[in-house]
């Protein structure tokens, strides 16, 4: 097991491969001993990876997707997405499809060591919050970056990049945090990590039927105060995330899978083939079946 030191925190790496499984467990460390901050590389189809105690994680797919369980929450996480988690106990991640994938792990400690020298973080502490965000071009590139140097096996773990870059990612969440409600900072930034539950669970789960008074309970809202503190934050109604999301999973979907549109329209939650086209064109300015048509242009030819 490499360690290193980046920054102020200490560094552990993991590789995993087709079929191996890594199980993370709170142990005991003397007084001098600093917190580390656990990076894995998982390569392989049916690696799985499991955590008793609480940690919060960086989660990066290069290929394939990542099914999740943690808590009383799962769903699963697509190539061009990177999900920031909360520290939640009984952790079980698995790789799906021959993925290929990147985690950061570490207690609040940790993590507070690791983001002492962003000044660009715009939180009152040094801390990452709870999302889902499109994982571009550059972050996989630092991702990809960093898988390298834990293969290789130099030490030379390469993840200074990968946090520059998340932070940035998460400087949008300043001004979501003060349209919540609550009278203090800190009542604000309660608010927002119950409605973040929520939204990141919508995310991850937009093809299952969800009604408001479900999502409600999960945040510990009545339905009115719910859709209310929403809007508020994210100037949108849930339904309106919801359909957002099942839109995106199904222009996936499009580029990704041998699936019939209307079979792509309702394995993304969509009952309603003339509704999905229409919302389809809508959002994205094309047709569903022009997607396709477009993706299957730009694949390379067959070798002759």
């Amino acid at each position: 097991m490499p360690a290193t030191w980046v920054m102020l925190v200490r560094i552990l790496s993991h590789q995993l491969s087709h079929g191996s499984s890594l199980a993370l467990q709170a142990r005991k460390k003397s007084q001098d001993e600093d917190d580390p901050l656990v990076v894995v590389l998982g390569g392989g189809r049916g690696c799985v990876l499991k955590s008793e105690a609480a940690l919060a994680g960086i989660w990066i797919p290069l290929r394939g997707r990542l099914q999740f369980s943690f808590g009383n929450a799962d769903g699963a996480l697509m190539t061009g997405e990177l999900r920031i988690t909360e520290a939640e106990p009984n952790l079980h991640v698995s790789g799906r499809g021959n993925a290929l994938w990147i985690a950061l792990l570490g207690n609040r400690a940790a993590w507070r060591d690791a983001l002492m020298g962003f000044a660009e973080i715009p939180f009152a502490e040094p801390m990452l919050l709870p999302a889902i965000h499109a994982a571009g071009h550059e972050c996989r590139h630092h991702a990809a970056l960093l898988a390298r140097a834990i293969a290789s096996g130099t030490g030379d773990v390469a993840i200074e990049a990968v946090l520059d870059h998340v932070v940035a990612l998460q400087g949008d969440w300043a001004a979501t945090i003060a349209r919540c409600p609550g009278r203090t900072y800190a009542q604000r930034r309660q608010v927002f990590l119950r409605l973040q539950r929520v939204r990141n669970y919508l995310a991850a789960n937009c093809h299952l039927e969800l009604d408001n008074d479900s999502l409600s309970r999960m945040a510990s809202y009545s339905p009115w105060h719910f859709i209310r503190a929403f809007r508020a934050a994210y100037q949108e109604t849930p339904h309106a995330y919801l359909v957002d999301q099942r839109l995106r999973r199904a222009r996936r979907l499009l580029r990704s899978s041998p699936l019939a549109i209307a079979e792509i329209a309702l394995a993304s939650g969509f009952e309603n083939r003339c509704a999905f086209s229409r919302l389809f064109r809508q959002r994205f300015g094309t047709t569903a079946g022009a997607v396709r048509r477009n993706d299957h242009r730009n694949l390379p030819a067959p070798a002759a």
